[in-house]
């Protein structure tokens, strides 16, 4: 255990960190091809999956409680959302 976190919601949180890693990773090389209007939102979306991702690494080290990650994970749920419904992300449709 670290602090009073099981083993099992350790390794989880650490699993979800490593996923979130992993869309960074594989969406990352795409941004050069972007305009960069594109580019910046894009590196924004993927700046809070690294955030939320630290954020598990956080909660599995025991350095903030299951309530904080929670409310640091609506809190970055809520960027996105804000990031997607900007009128300038929405496609253009004739």
């Amino acid at each position: 255990m670290v602090g009073n976190l099981p083993v099992l919601r350790r390794r989880r949180a650490l699993r979800a960190a490593r996923m979130l890693d992993e869309v960074v990773d594989t969406q990352l090389p795409f941004l050069a091809a972007f305009d960069e209007q594109r580019r910046r939102r894009s590196a924004t979306y993927l700046a809070e999956l690294v955030k939320l991702a630290r954020d598990y690494r956080y909660f599995a080290n025991g350095w903030i409680d299951a309530k904080e990650l929670e409310r640091r994970g609506q809190d970055a749920m809520a960027a996105l959302t804000r990031l997607r419904e900007e009128t300038s992300a929405r496609p253009v449709t004739d």
